[in-house]
């Protein structure tokens, strides 16, 4: 019956909009037109609810008609349906209405009606040939004095391996801790397993199914969670990983067939798999490298529509061949991280910063691609900082500062739909370093001169075009809203054959060789885009 209560709220307007007193009906004669002949639902989890989808039915006559019949075909079916904000009378003897059965429904001339569909399926009681993905099917048959008319239900149910915090034995939620003995701080979260009496050994995902978490999973010291090249792994609002202090992170996917280009990547999503949310940012939390957390290593990752895509605190982490796209906040935020091996690395779309480096830090990038095209004056795709400001709990304003030692970009793009989409934040003490060293990159830095904060020194190097830097050349991407950031194999580019060979990265992020000398700026080999 709670399965119900969600169609309740969104059929309440209908039925309310569609009261009526009671009026002379004919049978239905097997004439009525539908919305759509075949309603899918999309692909759902096993035991986890759909979304709700809508079927609109229409009498197109001229006559005042009584469907005596709308039902499911399945009489144990897993679809529940409501009809113009009622439930199905009572079908099985159960003394509840399952949604299964309507009987003696009216509809007035030219007049339609709305029913409303959900499903919650348990893969293991539906498949027989394949035990990780089952193609559930049934009817909406509607009855009527001349034979029935039917609309085809299809929805493909997934497998998976689900993540979350459990109970203790007095009914107490799990909770995970990642504060420190000063600061004592819990969320909602949970350890990994080696022995879970269900999924078996939660530090090795593997790519039999997909993983769903719930809550933040936890790493815990002197383990190391290894995920195997072509894992799926799917976040619950408010979900991440969190690797602490003495843990490792290990996700070792391999590069893709062009056939098939996410066959052997590891993918990072939300768990909401409808179309409708393919790129809306924000759905979950974040990949959280705690400081002390050691030997972080992340190879052929896609990660999309976190909050924040990985938040790396004064920890090692390398990152190769990798793509984040659409974080509501930040693609990397890092403060006072080790990052000094990173190659093509694709970075689009941040509600603030695709690439923030706070806090000092190291870090050395080559072959990598940094765009924002978020629609907030306030977006960049790159900013270094040897800093950062917090306000105590007296309300006074504090800074924190750490020495940037190196912040590297070779054969780099930095690109956006701002102005300035690379912003340079010295506290300028005379003791704390800010060393950075650009060459050979494409930044997108249209400065109108009147900015004292930009005015500064510091960005002469850009200005001046010195170390074989560019600024302002379109990089002629292919298609950013798509995230789609290959370059055009367009001479006039601003990204083709702009880089060193000093600093070339023999593969691009796709595994295609760079057979160019000059190579390259980005991530991506040119091609020739299709027509």
């Amino acid at each position: 019956m709670r399965h119900l209560i969600s169609l309740f709220f969104i059929a309440l307007i209908v039925s309310l909009s569609s009261c009526r007193k009671d009026f002379e009906t004919v049978p239905s004669s097997a004439n009525l037109g539908f919305s759509k002949d075949t309603v899918y639902l999309d692909t759902v989890f096993s035991t986890i609810g759909s979304s709700t989808y809508t079927l609109k039915v229409y009498n197109r006559s001229s006559d005042d008609i009584r469907i005596p019949k709308i039902r499911l075909a399945d009489p144990n079916s897993k679809y529940r349906i409501m009809v113009d904000g009622l439930t199905g009378e009572d079908s099985d003897g159960n003394g509840f209405g399952d949604g299964r059965v309507f009987n003696d429904v009216e509809l007035l001339a030219e007049d339609s009606l709305y029913i409303f569909i959900e499903t919650t399926a348990r893969i293991t009681e539906l498949a027989q040939n394949n035990p990780t993905e089952f193609l559930y099917t049934d009817d909406i048959i509607f009855d009527s004095s001349n034979g029935s008319q039917k609309v085809n239900l299809v929805t493909l149910i997934k497998d998976a391996y689900f993540l979350f915090p459990k109970r203790n034995a007095e009914g107490v939620k799990e909770t995970l801790d990642v504060g420190t003995e000063a600061d004592p701080l819990n969320i909602n979260g949970f350890e990994l397993d080696h022995n879970d009496p269900a999924n078996g050994d939660e530090y090795h995902f593997n790519n039999t199914k997909p993983y769903v978490i719930y809550g933040y999973a936890g790493v815990k010291s002197g383990e190391t969670l290894n995920i195997d090249a072509g894992a799926r792994v799917y976040f619950h609002a408010e979900s991440g990983i969190v690797v602490q202090p003495g843990a490792t992170l290990n996700i070792a996917g391999t590069a893709s067939p062009d056939s098939n280009p996410l066959q052997n990547e590891v993918t990072f999503e939300g768990d909401r798999l409808e179309p409708l949310y393919e790129d809306v940012p924000g759905q979950w939390g974040t990949i959280w490298l705690r400081q002390g957390s050691i030997n972080n290593s992340v190879k052929h990752l896609t990660l999309k529509n976190a909050m924040v895509g990985f938040l790396v605190e004064n920890c090692k982490l390398d990152i190769e061949d990798s793509q984040i796209y659409n974080s509501a906040n930040y693609g990397i935020l890092a403060r006072g991280a080790q990052m000094e091996n990173c190659k093509n690395l694709v970075i689009n779309l941040a509600g603030q910063r695709a690439l923030a480096c706070s806090l000092g830090g190291s870090y050395e990038f080559k072959h990598c691609t940094f765009n924002n095209n978020w629609s907030s004056s306030n977006q960049l795709a790159v900013s270094l900082s040897n800093y950062e400001t917090y306000t105590d709990e007296n309300g006074a304003e504090q800074e924190v500062k750490n020495n940037l030692t190196k912040a590297n970009f070779y054969n780099c793009i930095i690109y956006g739909s701002n102005n300035i989409e690379f912003f340079l934040d010295d506290i300028e003490d005379g003791t704390t370093l800010f060393n950075h060293d650009l060459k050979y990159c494409l930044f997108k830095f249209r400065d109108s001169g009147t900015s004292l904060q930009f005015n500064h020194p510091e960005y002469d190097f850009i200005r001046n075009g010195e170390n074989g830097n560019t600024r302002n050349k379109n990089p002629e991407f292919f298609d950013v809203n798509l995230n789609k950031l290959n370059i055009s194999d367009d001479p006039e580019g601003g990204a083709y054959q702009k880089g060193s060979i000093d600093y070339i990265v023999a593969t691009d992020v796709l595994g295609h060789p760079r057979t160019s000398n000059p190579p390259d700026l980005g991530a991506y080999q040119s091609a020739a885009f299709p027509e």
